[in-house]
């Protein structure tokens, strides 16, 4: 029977965490993207991966320095979480099997262009109209190709990853969007808390950055066209602010219950104190412009962690820098915090390494969690256009020293997916 010493306000076990791991457009490992996130530089820069000739949107946050074997999304998600949860586990002191749940975010399997022509190309001549997916599996049969194969699998990359770092049961892949980090992480905290593991492995991954999904994005409107200079375009919260700019990265959160670390001697990074999620039923794309959905799921998040708006010293904001996304984000913490939100500084990271799509809500949380360990806000750049009708402390263009116990951390994404995130230094 675990003491009281190690259960919540609602008797459920704490949740620490004990090792951490990111990979940005900043660089690989949590040392060199924690000095270039809070020297205010940013990964943003022109694409080489495709083309972008007569395309509006030029440049991205994507991750060109992890060697992969074949040119995919899911062989690069896969590269980066392999990464992050190697300097994940080393920190948190685990080798051998981590012999504990794994829950991965992913992006949605989308074969690259190229592999779609070349697998057209090769397909018998068409029989009667409408028959081309029976053509792609006869040449399939005829020749199999495994990279193919394992580029249209959801579940691939988990899969891989629970191979080599011997978790145990079916490994969890979801995908609910931009907060898809953030909801890996309440899988894992409920795991713990239900009694079903002590330790839980929690990664987001998100290398997905092509010309389908640019264009999918330009047509919605959602992407900056500011691309010159590219690190310039991200700009949260900012009058003159046009739309996010697509990136890729990825992060892995060791979670274990706060009387298993203490017992094996872990060090303890923080603790995850409460997690909150809704649904958003008002559109595809769009969130809610009352901002409903959001501030409830803030608002669960804050009653599962049992704190009140008053503990919340530091808000990591989603911040996309898009025109509506980023109003409706201040409105919903101004339904919640009032008055006090003034006095709350609320930093985007999406303003340095641009939106990393899935695995948004995870990198965010590593960031919220060295926040706390280092005294370090990390601030929001290319803000020198404040918008009047959003009144932020946003920690503008310069880093700023600051004790801080609690940290709020938001994901808002597409197809009404929320989730927020209650982090303390320490157990209270």
């Amino acid at each position: 029977m675990a003491s009281s010493n190690f259960k919540d306000h609602l008797g459920r076990p704490i949740v620490a965490v004990t090792g951490m791991g990111i990979i940005t457009s900043l660089g690989q490992g949590l040392s060199d993207n924690w000095a270039a996130l809070t020297s205010g530089k940013s990964g943003i820069h022109k694409i080489t991966r495709f083309p972008t000739d007569n395309l509006s949107t030029k440049i991205c946050g994507t991750v060109d320095f992890i060697d992969i074997p074949v040119p995919n999304s899911v062989e690069r998600s896969f590269a980066f979480a392999r990464e992050t949860t190697i300097e994940a586990l080393a920190q948190a002191g685990l080798s051998g099997d981590f012999n504990g749940p794994l829950f991965l975010a992913a992006p949605p399997i989308e074969p690259e262009w190229s592999a779609r022509f070349e697998l057209a190309d090769r397909s018998p001549p068409a029989a009667k109209p409408g028959d081309a997916y029976d053509r792609f599996m006869a040449a399939l049969r005829q020749r199999p190709d495994p990279a193919f194969q394992e580029a249209a699998l959801f579940g691939a990359i988990s899969e891989r990853l629970s191979d080599q770092f011997g978790t145990r049961g079916l490994p969890v892949t979801l995908s609910t969007a931009c907060a898809s980090g953030a909801t890996a992480i309440q899988l894992g905290v409920e795991a713990i808390r239900q009694g079903r593991t002590d330790r839980a492995l929690t990664v987001a991954t998100d290398g997905s950055v092509s010309a389908e999904a640019l264009i999918r994005f330009s047509l919605l409107s959602a992407l900056s066209t500011q691309n010159d200079p590219p690190e310039k375009a991200s700009k949260p919260f900012s009058k003159d602010r046009d739309g996010f700019v697509i990136a890729e990265g990825a992060a892995t959160l060791v979670l274990e219950s706060l009387e298993a670390a203490v017992a094996r001697g872990a060090k303890v990074l923080g603790i995850i104190k409460g997690a909150g999620e809704k649904a958003d039923s008002f559109h595809r794309t769009r969130s809610s412009p009352d901002g409903g959905p959001a501030i409830a799921t803030i608002r669960a998040a804050l009653a599962d962690a049992g704190f009140s708006e008053s503990d919340i010293g530091y808000v990591n904001a989603h911040g996309t820098s898009t025109p509506e996304n980023d109003k409706m984000e201040y409105s919903s913490m101004l339904a919640v915090f009032g008055e006090g939100l003034k006095a709350i500084p609320v930093s985007s990271n999406k303003s340095m390494i641009g939106h990393t799509l899935t695995a948004a809500g995870a990198v965010e949380a590593v960031f919220s969690l060295q926040t706390m360990l280092t005294g370090t806000l990390p601030p929001t750049i290319n803000y020198t256009n404040p918008d009047p009708t959003i009144a932020l402390d946003v920690v503008p263009n310069v880093k700023r020293d600051a004790e801080v116990s609690a940290v709020l951390s938001n994901s808002f994404g597409f197809g009404g997916q929320n989730a927020s995130l209650v982090m303390t230094r320490e157990p209270a």
